[in-house]
């Protein structure tokens, strides 16, 4: 008789229940409006999140899964949706670089579509803010791999080569978005690096 090792096995069944429920969650709608071998064009409508600025990652996660999980004035529990969102706080009055203004970062995770500016739980802690992203278009990278900012770093690159030779003007700083958890294998992950572009589809 063969024995199959049973960690291993727990593992993988866990993994992929994880990636399916990953892949179920709510995602904000975008149109695709253009697609080539390296990369994508999409145009968001406005959507709804919440954001914290951080200096420390397990802190920022940490206080808008706080938000969702029922810390805001109507106590109520809001479903995950994907993707979360990393990227530098800027400092608005300066030329807009990759410094990060007193060092902090922005992390959003989305609100499910039901949700409005007024109709969205309020935070309590005044770390927390709800903002309504305005629509726009954005250059899309796809990779798989660990969330590492070596790996960010490498694929970001790679878009920002792309859009110089497509000639496409783009801004910066580049997001960095996740869409699954810590137990999903690398190889199952979905990461993607995003830059807001200056595009005209009529062009």
């Amino acid at each position: 008789m063969i024995k199959i090792p049973k960690y291993p096995l727990i593992i993988a069944l866990f993994t992929i229940i994880y990636t399916n429920i990953s892949m179920a969650l709510e995602e904000p709608k975008y149109q695709i409006i253009k697609s080539n071998k390296n990369y994508e064009i999409r145009k968001y409508k406005d959507r709804l999140a919440v954001e914290v600025e951080y200096s420390n990652e397990d802190s920022g996660f940490r206080y808008l899964f706080n938000y969702i999980s029922g810390e805001n004035t109507s106590l109520e529990k809001i479903s995950m949706t994907v993707p979360v969102t990393q990227s530098v706080k800027i400092d608005m009055t300066a030329p807009v670089t990759q410094t990060t203004k007193d060092d902090k970062m922005l992390m959003q995770f989305y609100l499910p579509s039901k949700f409005t500016l007024d109709t969205a739980p309020k935070p309590t802690n005044k770390k927390v803010r709800l903002v309504v992203l305005k629509g726009d278009y954005y250059a899309v990278i796809k990779y798989s791999g660990r969330v590492t900012n070596k790996n960010f770093q490498k694929h970001y690159k790679e878009l920002k080569e792309y859009l110089i030779k497509d000639n496409i003007n783009f801004t910066e700083p580049a997001i960095r978005a996740t869409f699954n958890g810590p137990f999903t294998l690398p190889v199952f992950r979905r990461n993607e690096v995003m830059m807001k572009i200056n595009y005209n589809e009529s062009s």
